[in-house]
């Protein structure tokens, strides 16, 4: 394991950039996964990495030695002391192991819309947190396609993947997406949660169909275009003098009803 020492070494300013720029992750379409849990995940679904880097402390750690032992023997391994590990890690509670990665890009012939199922579509939503959340959600309620139209949170940046805990590897993830093409052919339903004379609660509808959920941003919404494209209007009930939820929490309520409705049935045949 190759020690630097230096916070001018240029893998460290590499390092720091990536962990603090969105600007500089798009440029090198390279992100950091921060902690055992991510690289575990990465490595379980063969994801490449492309170098790893340990902290002093950590190296005497069970779970660190474990991932630095089931990585491929040509992944670069690289030594910071725990001050200079502080610097380039990503998050305020340093974990002692970082993996440097070239941003998952969709391999031939999953660049189409060909999706798979459900759809969900995130507009604007900025949070990383929240969406880092909605991406695990949706990974857990069986959903593989997720659109993020311009204006979301940058998908693969540290904190987003935090939040994820792993989804991203299961998911296919289109960035700065133009839902309204890409949804052109979907043959379900596309589905807003919305207010309007016209919309309908969400217990009240038959959701064994293929559907592309829309959430807006909190505060804004969904965008004017992505209303009108809508099927279909969504409201949560919820107790009097409420007004709304987090879209987080609309998210897991919704897909997780669709999921309840389809274990029902399958349950019932």
């Amino acid at each position: 394991m190759r020690p630097i020492t230096s916070r001018d070494n240029a893998l460290v300013r590499h390092l720091h950039a990536l962990a603090t720029s969105a600007r500089e992750r798009r440029k090198t379409g390279e992100t950091v996964l921060d902690g055992p849990h991510l690289i575990a995940a990465a490595l379980d679904h063969h994801l490449p990495l492309k170098r790893l880097v340990v902290s002093e402390p950590a190296l005497g750690r069970a779970e660190v030695a474990a991932l630095l032992a089931r990585a491929p023997a040509a992944v670069d391994r690289v030594c910071l002391g725990e001050g200079l590990f502080a610097h380039v890690s990503p998050v305020d509670t340093p974990s002692g192991i970082l993996a440097l990665i070239d941003v998952p890009r969709l391999r031939d012939g999953e660049d189409g819309p060909g999706f798979r199922g459900d759809v969900l579509v995130l507009d604007a939503v900025q949070d990383p947190g929240n969406l880092g959340t909605i991406l695990r959600t949706a990974a857990a309620a069986g959903v593989v396609d997720v659109l993020l139209t311009e204006g979301c949170a940058q998908a693969w940046s540290p904190r987003v993947l935090r939040a994820g805990m792993g989804a991203h590897f299961v998911l296919r993830l289109r960035e700065q997406a133009d839902a309204l093409a890409l949804l052109a052919g979907f043959p379900g339903a596309r589905l807003a949660t919305a207010v309007g004379p016209d919309a309908r609660t969400l217990y009240e509808l038959e959701l064994d169909r293929p559907i592309a959920w829309m959430f807006g941003a909190e505060g804004q919404g969904l965008s004017p275009a992505l209303l009108h494209a809508a099927d279909g209007l969504v409201t949560i009930p919820m107790a009097a003098g409420i007004e709304s939820l987090n879209v987080g929490a609309a998210a897991a309520i919704c897909l997780f009803e669709q999921r309840r409705q389809r274990l029902a049935h399958a349950f019932s045949r």
